[in-house]
């Protein structure tokens, strides 16, 4: 077990620690910040196009269920892994077939719904063409 008492060999230590508390704080209140601001925009009247892609990202699809929890976080960590640079809109279980899917918008913009198996392993990337509907 390390000792975490300050030494002259290590007088920074504590201070580092310190510094890396308060930086994940930092982010953590940005995101929390985000989430807040996001979820004012979705219920204002607002008819951009931002708030309603934003309201339509948070409902799962007929027949299927938002994750939650430990399986949410491995699905995301799997889409994310299968497309880089991607951001995941929603997780949520599969009517059709997989067991669990994200939803993502890649960095150029295109809209893909990465399937994911029971053991968190991706079987398909389904893409989605501009009106919604899915290219193979």
């Amino acid at each position: 077990m390390e000792d975490i008492t300050p030494s002259p060999r290590h007088p920074g230590r504590r201070w580092g620690r310190a510094a890396g508390l308060i930086a994940a704080g930092v982010i953590a209140g940005g995101v929390l910040a985000g989430t807040l601001s996001a979820g004012a925009q979705s219920s204002s009247s607002s008819s951009s196009r931002t708030a309603s892609s934003t309201a339509s990202d948070s409902q799962a699809g007929p027949g299927e269920t938002l994750l939650a929890g430990t399986t949410a976080q491995r699905v995301r960590a799997a889409a994310l892994a299968a497309v880089p640079g991607g951001t995941i809109l929603r997780v949520e279980t599969d009517a059709q077939g997989s067991p669990y899917e994200a939803h993502m918008r890649k960095a150029d913009g295109t809209e893909v719904t990465v399937k994911v198996d029971k053991a968190f392993k991706v079987t398909k990337i389904e893409t989605h063409d501009n009106n919604g509907g899915q290219s193979a």
